[in-house]
């Protein structure tokens, strides 16, 4: 057994374990949710937007990529906000569940 080999079954063992541990815990789903919803809405409206303002030409994915290191922060806080009002108004929204 060569030494490269050792090492790359050193590096899965540690992904495994990660991915097997897969965790954050319970408590912290509103948190991650926040985080990649924000994460996908604002890299998909930065491209929109900047295409709608300057076209898609030369330098598009980097003027998208600056916008999104304003943008993702802003948006993750955000939902973080918004989302208890969300809550809510789905919960005043949908029919209660009728006893039958």
């Amino acid at each position: 057994m060569d030494q490269q080999s050792s090492v790359r079954r050193g590096r899965f063992s540690m992904v495994k374990g990660i991915v097997v541990r897969r965790g954050l815990p319970h408590r912290l789903t509103p948190v991650v949710f926040a985080f990649y919803m924000a994460g996908i809405m604002a890299f998909l409206m930065c491209l929109v937007i900047t295409a709608a303002n300057g076209g898609v030409g030369p330098g598009y994915l980097e003027t998208v990529l600056d916008a999104y290191a304003l943008a993702m922060p802003v948006a993750f806080l955000c939902v973080l906000v918004v989302r208890p009002v969300v809550v809510r108004l789905v919960t005043l929204t949908i029919e209660k569940d009728s006893v039958r």
